[in-house]
């Protein structure tokens, strides 16, 4: 892996990603439209990272509470997971996809040879929802299927952490094995992206 060793969140960390296409992205660059109309989700984040680009700033991010309680629950999420898989989990900064150095993640987890783990701590309903569903959520299949595809690696375990809940049912994990052409089309989507994106910041270049 090519990878960047920079703490996540760290000042150095978030500078690295100006620019790119991470895997917290993925979603919104894949965004479609109704009926065949530009998605505004999409163009909100090719504006964020062309002002990032052009001002070598970090885009401000919104933080809500929930958020934070995240951030702070993580360490904890990860220390369940490996008392429930048995295996450790290695911490990792920013890793560079291998055919496209504008193309990054940064996974909550290294595990073992062939592994990732993404950790979510949600309020307590949507974790009871993800434990019914029992399987990887959508909404996250893009973030992961990306994590993998920068990482080198085959499949990503979606770890869930609530400590309210019961003890044995605290902590859901499934695994994720995303297709070759699922990440193929990924890259499809991110190559495109960058090149309008490169496209308009060279317009706006032309205005000075």
């Amino acid at each position: 892996m090519n990878v960047l060793p920079f703490e996540q969140g760290s000042p150095e960390w978030l500078s690295a990603r100006i620019g790119r296409v991470t895997a917290s992205r993925m979603s919104a660059v894949c965004a479609k439209g109704k009926n065949g109309a530009p998605s505004t989700t999409r163009a909100a984040c090719m504006s964020e990272l062309i002002a990032e680009y052009l001002t070598g700033q970090v885009a401000e991010n919104y933080t809500n509470a929930d958020m934070q309680r995240g951030t702070e629950l993580e360490p904890l999420a990860r220390a369940a997971y490996e008392v429930k898989t048995r295996q450790m989990v290695d911490q990792v900064g920013l890793v560079l996809h291998p055919e496209n150095d504008r193309w990054a993640a940064s996974p909550d987890g290294i595990v073992g040879t062939d592994g990732l783990l993404e950790i979510k701590c949600p309020r307590t309903h949507v974790h009871i929802a993800y434990l019914l569903a029992g399987k990887p959520p959508s909404e996250y299949l893009a973030q992961m299927a990306w994590q993998a595809a920068c990482c080198e690696r085959e499949w990503v375990d979606f770890a869930s952490f609530d400590p309210r809940m019961p003890e044995d049912l605290q902590l859901f994990v499934v695994r994720y094995t995303p297709q070759p052409s699922y990440i193929a089309e990924l890259e499809l989507e991110a190559a495109a992206f960058l090149e309008e994106m490169m496209s308009k910041i060279e317009k706006l270049k032309a205005l000075k």
